[in-house]
């Protein structure tokens, strides 16, 4: 099974413990990843699921929350059908009373080569995914 790595970054004019509230509070992610609507827990362990699609066409991203230190990181195992890997968020506070975001995912690709192939189409899509999301979280704290 094949590994590929995506991830996005972006400062945001707000301290790591504000932030944190927001990125963790699941139902919310909706209002800044597009297409996704998200529950989930609030402790090592606890289960989230995030549906991503426009109505009845998507797919059910379930996780496990592996780590959970607040207000600096929260990682996920993806153990859905279709997503398999690894997750976090990354908050870093820096000069100015801001904080700088980093998501970053560790995708098992399915299928061998043709998931590899896959990817070629996917990837940019998820990396777009990532950006536009990491940049509609910032501009909630403008």
């Amino acid at each position: 099974m094949s590994r590929v790595a995506v991830h996005a970054t972006v400062d945001i004019p707000a301290p790591a413990e504000h932030v944190w509230e927001l990125l963790v509070d699941w139902q919310m992610h909706g209002e800044w990843v597009p297409f996704t609507r998200a529950e989930g827990g609030a402790a090592e362990g606890e289960g989230v699921e995030a549906w991503t699609g426009v109505g009845p066409i998507g797919f059910l991203d379930t996780m496990v929350i592996s780590e959970w230190t607040p207000p600096t990181r929260v990682a996920v195992h993806h153990t859905g059908r279709l997503v398999r890997g690894e997750g976090r968020f990354d908050l870093l506070d820096i000069p100015g009373g801001r904080c700088r975001v980093t998501w970053a995912e560790l995708i098992d690709l399915p299928l061998g080569p043709i998931g590899r192939a896959g990817w070629i189409a996917v990837g940019p899509l998820a990396r777009l995914m990532l950006h536009t999301s990491l940049r509609r979280l910032a501009k909630l704290f403008e």
